[in-house]
């Protein structure tokens, strides 16, 4: 007969395998397996991953794919933020949208504000390895897309002009373009709250209503206001990052054959929502 002490298996609990760790009792977990802080972010993975192509290595260039390693994983979040602030929009938990993009938003101020540690790298220590990044280019960045998808600005020819993407990373761009984006879900916001959603005349007087009254359409209001603001933020970023490029390079093409600064530019005056933009005028 075993003791309370073992499992089935013979084995060890959970409960009974203790001991002591730096003068502090801890639980060493199922079959003394110990969590720790390394374990748990698994970072022996992940400080593996800043591979430099430089050879002799050229200092900066940790710094550069560090610098977009970090973006990419305040993508990965913004897209969680993003998704589920859209899912409770068209479940009706108008508070939880609202709160989750504040979270959104602080983090796209976070990504404007990082542009300034890429620029404490000058264009001469960039040149040591900008050779060696080509064809790779931020333009195929499909995280970056999914966020353009999500908040409103779709556009299937991105697709068709990736390069390199996989298999799995063209289902998730199909993906993002087939279900509803922010702006689909506000409108059904907006239909909840009486309002007709489906021509354009609809929509003015819609919004106009809400702007109007924000008594009875406060909720309504401050998520417009979000949306907005999530679109203020990336049109700053867009901004700040095509300023920067021309600090770095001037006139040089893109990485990946774009023509560098020159579709920065180009891509300045997209908004996510232009409806919200245009009431401004009438109010």
């Amino acid at each position: 007969m075993s003791s309370q002490s073992e499992n089935d298996q013979g084995r060890p609990s959970a409960e009974a395998v203790t001991g002591r760790w730096d003068g502090v009792d801890v639980n060493f977990g199922e079959e003394g397996g110990r969590l720790t802080y390394g374990s748990y972010l698994r970072l022996p993975q992940l400080l593996d991953q800043q591979r430099l192509e430089s050879d002799p290595p050229a200092h900066d260039e940790l710094l550069f794919i560090t610098i977009h390693q970090v973006y990419e994983l305040w993508f990965k979040q913004v897209l969680h933020e993003m998704t589920a602030s859209r899912d409770a929009m068209l479940s009706g938990e108008l508070w939880l949208a609202q709160h989750l993009l504040r979270r959104v938003h602080t983090i796209e101020r976070t990504l404007t504000q990082q542009v300034d540690i890429l620029e404490t790298m000058t264009p001469q220590d960039f040149g040591q390895f900008r050779h060696r990044l080509s064809p790779a280019s931020g333009f195929q960045s499909v995280q970056f897309r999914e966020i353009e998808f999500l908040s409103g600005a779709k556009d299937p020819s991105f697709v068709k002009r990736f390069k390199g993407l996989s298999d799995e990373e063209r289902a998730r761009l199909e993906r993002r373009l087939a279900e509803p984006t922010l702006w689909d879900a506000f409108l059904v916001v907006l239909r909840e709250a009486g309002f007709g959603a489906e021509t354009e005349e609809e929509l003015r007087v819609g919004l106009s209503a809400v702007a109007q009254d924000r008594g009875k359409y406060g909720t309504v209001w401050e998520l417009a206001e979000a949306l907005l603001y999530h679109d203020e933020l990336a049109a700053s970023w867009r901004a700040r990052h095509v300023v920067m490029v021309e600090r770095m390079i001037g006139t040089k093409p893109g990485t990946g054959g774009s023509s560098g600064a020159g579709y920065l530019r180009s891509r300045l005056d997209l908004r996510y929502y232009p409806h919200l933009w245009h009431l401004r005028t009438s109010l």
